[in-house]
């Protein structure tokens, strides 16, 4: 294996790297008591430049007008990315509209690439993605209550979804849906696009997430389908084939959030060390000169570094045999990227003391939105069922 990286690919993240400090890190220092929507005009002034620079849309193909990386250029890039909060959503890679390009490039029809797709890679609109239900677990994604049921030439969807990220202002769904509920459990839902403005599409609100109920793309809407009529040419690939076309786009979604908390551990150290070896606890006595906060340092170091070149080992095993023969690789990237992340982003805040919970460092921003890292795309313990299933088989033994 040759982790070995290109020239050109060291150049591409010098100029992230460059980007990423020079024009979103200010951002930071004035988004304070900001919504997010308050924000949209400056965001996606750096959106133009970055364009201007040839920046645009990392992970999409150079045919569909991105800059056409594989899953570990993507990777390495997502890490610069994931240093800002702003990151991906400026270059045009942040969930769900990145995993939604990819199922529409991958599975839409001519008409829907033309309607949907086409205007979400030019940044015009944006997307959700609309699964998870109050009623039901996320961890199990084959049993849901949703419906849509076939009437002439239209479907009519019912059902109450919550989690539905960036739903605020988004222009269109992407639903899962029971369409066959006499189907085997991996066959009965489909996905099937649904603008925001149907009649008795709902967004009942945003959720509030640790205190904030955040806006626009930084949001977590509930949302009711409520006898909303969508015609049959919206559903996307076949019918029953929702939870074959979810599991495509959850594998390349894990290396770009495993990369993403990679950028947000290494931007975490960078401030400990910072603060530490500056912070005076007595004259001419620095934070750095204890052992603790060595310690800390040394085992964030280990195993952020140990946690991206497990994410690099995946993208590679992707990129050569796909995201099926990746599974356990995909699944042990997941929870033991988001502990090092959070475990990192945790020593930092207390390095920091009470500075590192109020809004003057963008740590509290961090810790307050990724602490979901454990829960969403398959909670932990649902990947660690994963990687010792799929073990288990190689002795001989079938874990049901």
């Amino acid at each position: 294996m040759d982790f070995s990286v290109s020239p050109e690919t060291q150049k591409l993240l010098a100029r992230v790297r460059e980007f990423v400090s020079q024009e979103l890190y200010p951002i930071e220092a004035i988004d304070q008591g900001k919504s997010f929507r308050e924000l949209i005009p400056l965001l996606h002034e750096k959106r133009e430049l970055l364009r201007k620079q040839g920046m645009w849309l990392p992970q999409v193909p150079r045919e569909h007008g991105g800059m056409g990386l594989g899953f570990l250029e993507h990777a390495m890039v997502s890490e610069e990315l994931g240093k800002s909060p702003y990151g991906h959503y400026v270059f045009g890679a942040q969930a769900p509209d990145a995993g939604n390009i990819e199922i529409l490039i991958e599975f839409g029809t001519a008409e829907q690439q033309q309607c949907w797709l086409q205007p979400l890679l030019a940044g015009e609109i944006r997307s959700c993605f609309s699964m998870t239900e109050p009623g039901r677990p996320g961890s199990n994604p084959v049993w849901m209550d949703t419906s849509a049921v076939r009437e002439g030439g239209d479907y009519v969807i019912n059902g109450h979804k919550w989690f539905t990220t960036a739903a605020d202002g988004a222009a269109f769904a992407i639903v899962m849906a029971v369409t066959d509920p006499d189907a085997p459990p991996h066959k009965r839902a489909s996905q099937i696009i649904v603008p925001t403005d149907a009649p008795g599409f709902q967004l009942v609100r945003n959720i509030p997430c640790m205190g904030h109920e955040g806006d626009d793309w930084l949001s977590h809407g509930e949302v009711k389908y409520e006898n909303v009529r969508v015609p049959v040419a919206n559903c996307i690939g076949a019918e029953g084939a929702g939870f074959a076309i979810a599991q495509a786009r959850l594998g390349a979604g894990r290396i770009h959030h495993c990369m993403r908390w990679i950028g947000i551990a290494e931007r975490s150290l960078d401030l400990l060390c910072r603060h530490a070896a500056t912070r005076e606890i007595a004259p001419g006595e620095v934070l750095a000169s204890r052992q603790t906060v060595q310690n800390w340092i040394a085992e964030s170091r280990a195993e952020i570094d140990a946690a991206r070149l497990m994410v690099l080992n995946a993208a590679w095993k992707i990129d050569k045999v796909g995201t099926r023969d990746a599974r356990i690789e995909i699944s042990t990237i997941k929870f033991c990227t988001a502990k090092a992340m959070l475990d990192t982003v945790d020593r930092a805040i207390q390095v920091h003391g009470s500075l590192g919970i109020s809004d003057d460092t963008v740590l509290q921003n961090f810790y307050r939105n990724e602490r979901s890292a454990r829960i969403y795309d398959g909670p932990d313990e649902v990947h660690k069922r994963v990687v010792a299933r799929q073990m288990l088989k190689s002795y001989g033994y079938d874990l049901r």
